[in-house]
């Protein structure tokens, strides 16, 4: 006699981890991940082995505020009470912040419209503390004083890169053949307590694209670089080479915008 298929209830989790301490989102082999760590108690939860499908990679030592997952589970489950078990479950470095129902096709990948990361730059000497230096590019503990930044060079540089650009020159190399043009729909700089941010919201993007974009833009508001050299790297990628990648504990996948969403702008 065969048994019955399983019927299963599917949820999209909106999850937060501090990236420190993980090799990645994606499982490996013998390495912690976001996800490996997620799927153990999810398939324990479930009492059989569950796949989690993630809105995207993150690289080791990269955080999420608003990374996304899906994962199927038996029917009688629940958000409410599915989220109170993830959390009382995972390790304090992630944090579920939301469980909703999706219907079992959803996607987080293939059904994002576009993804918004963000950037923290530390400009004070504060920023050194290991209270702080975790989660920022600490540029003020790192020099001989607090770096002083154009912040008119710093503004010009982000708007150039807005728009449907070719980012060949701002990806690692070995970037899968997927194409290089990326639609950037915001790059901003705001000022924070510690720093400045970068805020950057696009259709998609290429293997450290952010971290390129940021060391650049940064060398350029310390008056190392033209501002000329935005344009010229996104028209010539072959003939002009970026900066070196600001590094990996400042950035942030803060959102990912879905047609579903109430406030898709």
């Amino acid at each position: 006699m065969v048994d019955a298929p399983e019927s299963l209830r599917f949820f999209r989790l909106t999850v937060q981890y501090d990236g420190t301490a993980f090799h990645g989102w994606q499982t490996q082999p013998d390495q912690r991940t976001v996800q490996g760590d997620i799927e153990s108690v999810v398939s324990r939860l479930a009492n059989s082995p569950r796949t989690v499908t993630g809105s995207g990679r993150t690289d080791t030592g990269v955080h999420a505020t608003g990374q996304v997952a899906s994962v199927g589970m038996p029917s009688s489950w629940g958000a409410a009470k599915f989220k109170k078990s993830l959390n009382s479950m995972l390790p304090d470095d992630i944090w579920i912040s939301s469980v909703i129902p999706v219907p079992p096709d959803f996607h987080p990948r293939y059904h994002a419209l576009k993804r918004t990361y963000r950037y923290e730059v530390g400009l004070k000497p504060l920023c050194a503390s290991p209270f702080y230096k975790r989660w920022c590019w600490p540029l003020g503990g790192t020099l001989d004083q607090s770096p002083t930044l154009d912040r008119i060079l710093l503004d010009h540089a982000a708007q150039d890169i807005v728009g449907e650009h070719c980012f060949a020159a701002f990806a690692k190399a070995g970037q899968p053949k997927r194409g290089t043009r990326c639609n950037v729909h915001q790059a901003k700089w705001s000022d924070t307590d510690l720093g400045v941010r970068l805020t950057i919201t696009a259709n998609r993007y290429l293997h450290h694209m952010v971290r390129y974009l940021t060391g650049t833009m940064i060398d350029i508001a310390l008056g190392r670089r033209e501002i000329e050299d935005m344009a010229r790297l996104l028209e010539f990628p072959q003939e002009f080479t970026t900066s070196p990648p600001a590094p990996p504990e400042g950035l942030f996948l803060h959102r990912v915008t879905y047609p579903s969403d109430d406030s898709v702008d």
